[in-house]
């Protein structure tokens, strides 16, 4: 066997043994609470802290194997991705050993960043875009959308489109969905099963946008992943890659009309909610800020929850995942613009042949170079079809050249000579 075949089978070990130790990382379901919590939490009447604990977790194994892959790496481009992926996967088994501590926190923050910290650019921050978001929000509240009245769909309805979507993209691969009584979110999916828990109340807009979140993203990625014959680390939806599959699946949402304004608000408020926490609010705090803002008292229940599981609820140190939403929508968004601006529409299916990172792309291009990294075999609509995707970012990459100070000037100048009516 040449030196190119050994290095191959090198980079594929190392692989298959990062994707065992991502195997005992299940971060969403052993930071989960139970129902007995929130019923506590409402026969004290809100007024005392929730009484939660975790089951131990013995990071060992993950560590072990962590340690058994760094003694096969080198120091090439290929070696230093792999060695990324080891790097999340150790933080990722300590965080949850050390989940209701402050511990949880410092791992929480090196894996999903916090809302403060810079973009791409090096100026604007998640922080920023929260409240620029809110903001702009709040802006169009007299305003008449034209959308229905509000309802509540039931979970058995929302599974029926799901099911139904799912059988079309991924025929006898296709995942089961399922109706659960409880879950850390209103969905969550994985190759086999998609869980939608029982209680959560979905409006009009909610099944398309969870047939493009969970389905056409998380699923159709882990599947390919799967499909993957030397790279089964591509297969693991470990920390490293939530970034950038949260942002994936935000796009989705958003390129195909199913987003609004009160989804953009959901994820513009888990920021601002979990740096309120940073910086010292309790679970009461949030709490009511949540229930000021939503009116809601199981919801505003739920959004905390999602903030402070595995921190500490006495403030200081939350679980930063939900900042990743808005935060790897902007960096998905900005890197499908560079895509277009640079002629570089063959990088666009890299984005779904697994569980991967945005800065994973030139390896990933080198590794399908060397028949190491198959082509994705789902794809989403958006993607297969990408007439009005690349015809988006092509008027989206002229629009970024423009000088937007002189032109909001020009029409800031317009508006204000225009009377404000109330709708």
């Amino acid at each position: 066997m040449n030196k190119k075949e050994l290095e191959k089978e090198r980079f594929c070990k190392v692989s298959s043994i990062l994707y065992s130790a991502s195997q005992p990382i299940r971060i969403l379901s052993h930071l989960e609470w139970n129902r007995d919590i929130k019923r506590q939490f409402f026969a004290d009447k809100c007024k005392e802290l929730p009484k939660v604990n975790y089951p131990q977790f013995d990071p060992s194994k993950t560590l072990t194997l962590v340690n058994e892959a760094r003694a096969l790496i080198g120091n090439t481009d290929i070696d230093n991705w792999l060695q990324r992926i080891s790097i999340k996967l150790e933080y990722g088994a300590l965080m949850m050993a050390s989940a209701g501590t402050k511990k949880f926190y410092e791992f929480s923050e090196k894996l999903y960043g916090k809302p403060t910290n810079p973009f791409t650019d090096g100026k604007s921050t998640p922080l920023e875009l929260a409240n620029t978001f809110d903001k702009q929000i709040s802006s169009y509240a007299n305003y008449d959308l034209g959308a229905p009245p509000p309802m509540c769909y039931l979970a058995s309805d929302i599974a029926k489109q799901m099911q139904d979507a799912v059988v079309k993209m991924f025929g006898d691969e296709a995942p089961q969905v399922e109706i659960v009584d409880e879950l850390s979110a209103n969905a969550l999916a994985n190759p086999k099963l998609i869980r939608i828990r029982k209680t959560a109340c979905f409006t009009d807009l909610d099944a398309q946008q969870l047939i493009s979140h969970e389905a056409h993203i998380h699923v159709a990625t882990s599947i390919n992943g799967l499909h993957q014959p030397h790279l089964k680390i591509l297969a693991a939806g470990h920390p490293g890659t939530t970034k950038t599959q949260e942002g994936l699946a935000v796009f989705s949402e958003y390129i195909t009309n199913a987003i609004d304004l009160d989804r953009l608000r959901r994820l513009a408020d888990r920021i601002l909610a979990i740096q309120m926490a940073i910086e010292g609010a309790n679970f009461l705090d949030v709490y009511h800020y949540f229930l000021e803002r939503i009116g809601n008292e199981s919801q505003a229940y739920e959004n905390t929850r999602r903030v402070f599981r595995g921190g500490v609820l006495t403030g200081g140190a939350p679980f930063t995942k939900d900042g990743v939403y808005l935060e790897g929508f902007i960096r998905v968004h900005n890197f499908l613009k560079a895509i277009a601006a640079n002629g570089r529409a063959d990088c666009l299916k890299l984005l779904f042949c697994g569980k991967m990172d945005i800065e994973d792309i030139p390896v990933l291009y080198k590794l399908e170079e060397m028949g190491l990294c198959q082509p994705a075999k789902y794809l989403p609509p958006w993607v297969k079809d990408a007439r009005y995707l690349l015809a988006y970012l092509t008027c989206s990459e002229f629009l970024n050249k423009m000088d937007m100070t002189k032109n909001y000037a020009h029409y800031e100048e317009l508006l204000q000579s225009i009377p404000k009516t109330l709708n």
